[in-house]
């Protein structure tokens, strides 16, 4: 039996392995995963050197089990390895929209289930992670998950009635902050600088900005108003942006990502 079981090699899945195995809490020959696509099974096989196969059902005979499907799939996979399934098993599922209610009416008996919302950044060991547990899990099994999930970024426990929030806030933000990227990169470029040179800058001022927030513990308006000089050039782009509905369009945005999530 291996320790730690994927259903589904996509993306995501590739970022947990990868932190899982940089932080050496499970060796890649101690890892297996499933997947229907063949391409995607040999790219994860070379890129992580871990154990593949077509057969969900034998990915689920480990010690943990990680659902990494896409939400649609949930039902299907999960039928097919209920009868599978112990009792002891831990079982990790990174969904939207899919509730522990509704997983452990899937497997039609008591599992322990973790679900979790992480990001794509984790594939650079940066992720952000929301997790809840069911109330099978015991403590010391939630800490074994949260040591789990943080060898990829940091992991918080949330309640569950937040996880569309973080779905908006975290799980789907990275996107918003490419396309930010991008836009000012493009204005850059109209500016007359190289594009490359142009997304390096504007990706390395989004970086250090977060940073900033996260280790000086300062509210961002407090440092929004740190760069913003009297009659100066940045507070005249801050008044475009403000004219532009900036704000609202990016809670807007987030309002209608956490609707979809809970419609899932």
């Amino acid at each position: 039996m291996m320790k730690l079981g994927f259903i589904g090699t996509g993306n995501m899945a590739g970022a947990i392995m990868g932190g899982i195995i940089r932080d050496q809490i499970f060796r890649s020959e101690e890892i297996i995963g499933a997947d229907i696509s063949e391409a995607g099974r040999e790219r994860t096989k070379e890129a992580y050197g871990i154990e593949v196969t077509e057969d969900n059902r034998k990915a689920a005979d480990s010690e943990v089990l990680i659902l990494s499907v896409k939400p649609q799939y949930y039902a299907d996979a999960i039928a097919e390895i209920r009868d599978c399934v112990r009792d002891d098993q831990l079982i990790i599922t990174i969904a939207p929209g899919k509730a522990l209610a509704w997983l452990e009416e899937q497997f039609g008996r008591p599992v322990k289930l973790v679900r979790t919302m992480p990001n794509t950044p984790a594939l650079v060991g940066e992720g952000m992670t929301a997790a809840c547990v069911n109330r099978h899990v015991t403590e010391e099994e939630k800490a074994y998950a949260l040591r789990l999930l943080s060898s990829f970024g940091k992991v918080r426990l949330v309640p569950e009635h937040l996880i569309d929030a973080v779905v908006a806030v975290s799980g789907s933000a990275p996107a918003y902050v490419f396309l930010f990227i991008e836009a000012m990169a493009d204005a850059a470029v109209a500016e007359g600088m190289p594009r490359a040179q142009a997304y390096e800058f504007a990706a390395q001022a989004v970086y250090g900005s977060a940073k900033m927030v996260m280790e000086t513990g300062k509210h961002p308006g407090e440092l929004k108003d740190m760069v913003c000089s009297p009659g100066g050039t940045t507070i005249e782009a801050v008044r475009v942006l403000e004219e532009k509905g900036f704000r609202s369009a990016v809670i807007g945005a987030m309002r209608a990502c956490a609707d979809v999530s809970r419609r899932l």
